[in-house]
């Protein structure tokens, strides 16, 4: 279906790791800032489950929804990429399409990647949103997210659950998301936190078995400037099962860095 309040292009990107994609939706209308936004998927998943929440967002700002090295329509390094390589690949991907600064909105596995970039030296981060952050240091074995992924199923939309399968396994490949998931619970997103200077949103689902409330509140009072959520009736992957309510939250926050950019622009 179109949408005359914006257009979806294809933006393909030449790194080292092999070719990057990225969905990027272009407002209509002059929005009269030069700071995207930049969507970036959880493990095993891609700019697919992201697209609702940029079909919301590209009315009104530059969205880009990233596939990272190994997911979705980017190319698969034979290696599997840490976390680190990853944030790595990440900034690449924005120097080589001359984004200096940009909101990043993270879901899950994806938090951890935009924390090792958001608590680099120079980064590009200018707001960040972390929707349902890993990992839960109370809950770090593959038995033990996998479980509590199980308990959240039920309250995802069902289409997320054949999306999701068909990422897996037909997409990025059972062997890749495995190697992901042990690479996750190896990283202490914990450690990063502290070091973030940027404006934080941390988003949790009432919902959410994968990131409890606890650990939620928690990632927030780690951060130097960083406000905790909770969206009702939604669960771990708001920006898909409950983009409108997500968007409701967000887009504040999002809008009031603009206005920071602006003023310091003008000074």
């Amino acid at each position: 279906m179109s949408d005359t309040r914006f257009s979806v292009k294809d933006v393909w990107t030449d790194l080292p790791c092999g070719k990057m994609y990225a969905m990027c939706g272009v407002p209509s209308r002059d929005v009269g800032s030069n700071v995207p936004l930049v969507l970036v998927h959880g493990l095993g998943m891609s700019h697919r489950y992201m697209r609702p929440a940029l079909e919301i967002f590209a009315a009104d700002f530059m969205t880009y929804a990233v596939d990272l090295p190994g997911f979705g329509r980017s190319e698969k390094p034979a290696r599997v990429l840490n976390v680190n390589a990853l944030s790595e690949s990440l900034r690449a991907w924005l120097d080589a399409n001359d984004i200096a600064r940009a909101v990043f909105i993270a879901n899950s596995f994806g938090c951890q990647i935009c924390a090792h970039l958001a608590a680099g030296e120079a980064s590009p981060v200018a707001r960040l949103v972390l929707i349902a952050p890993t990992i839960d240091p109370d809950a770090r074995t593959v038995r033990q997210q996998l479980f509590r992924l199980a308990m959240d199923a039920p309250h995802e939309s069902p289409s997320l659950m054949w999306l999701a399968f068909r990422e897996y396994f037909f997409v990025t490949g059972f062997r890749r998301a495995y190697r992901t998931l042990r690479i996750a619970l190896a990283d202490h997103i914990e450690e990063r936190l502290p070091h973030i200077a940027a404006q934080t949103l941390v988003i949790r689902g009432e919902h959410d078995t994968l990131v409890p409330e606890a650990w939620g509140r928690r990632v927030a009072a780690m951060m130097p400037h960083a406000r905790f959520v909770t969206v009702e009736d939604a669960a771990h992957a708001i920006n898909y099962s409950a983009p409108e309510a997500f968007a409701r939250v967000v887009t504040p926050f999002i809008e009031s860095a603009f206005v920071e950019t602006s003023l310091s622009d003008e000074a």
